[in-house]
């Protein structure tokens, strides 16, 4: 989580948007948390993270028929007080978004009043995921409505989308 907490105290993360391209818009209303995309030049560890996410986009589509072209991934900070409300990661406009990818940066110490647990809207009822350091969690994009709920300590997350042709 150094490298997402360096970012966020030289100032190198901005306000999350809501909205593709053109239409994005900033509402701490709706999400408070800052990203940074990731670029080329990552350290040693989050190289081996997208390793292992060229490998799930390989797997998916030899085991899955999945379809999937590449991934769009940022560090994502939520400091005390943000959230997300609840919503689907797939745009109206666009349908490339198949499966959604959240790998926790945070101390394995992180405790329920911590807060910023991922929930889960299920057809069964509400899963809260404690964002605990080193869980990864994957969902389709367009069919689990979620929510980030307030943190009560930065959270900070790897996340991104798997995206279809």
């Amino acid at each position: 989580h150094q490298v997402a907490a360096d970012l966020l105290a030289q100032g190198n993360l901005r306000a999350a948007g809501i909205g593709p391209g053109g239409q994005r818009q900033v509402d701490a209303t709706v999400r408070g948390d800052q990203i940074r995309w990731l670029g080329a030049e990552e350290p040693p560890a989050v190289q081996v993270f997208t390793q292992r996410a060229d490998a799930l986009v390989q797997y998916l589509n030899q085991v899955c028929y999945a379809g999937l072209a590449d991934y769009e991934m940022h560090y994502a900070v939520y400091p005390p007080g943000t959230f997300y409300q609840r919503h689907l990661d797939r745009f109206r406009s666009d349908d490339r978004r198949r499966f959604s990818l959240i790998c926790y940066l945070n101390p394995a110490d992180w405790q329920p009043t911590d807060g910023g647990q991922l929930r889960l809207y299920l057809p069964t009822g509400p899963l809260d995921v404690l964002p605990t350091g080193g869980t990864l969690v994957c969902f389709k994009s367009d069919w689990l409505e979620h929510e980030v709920l307030p943190a009560h300590r930065a959270r900070y997350s790897l996340t991104g989308w798997l995206r279809g042709r």
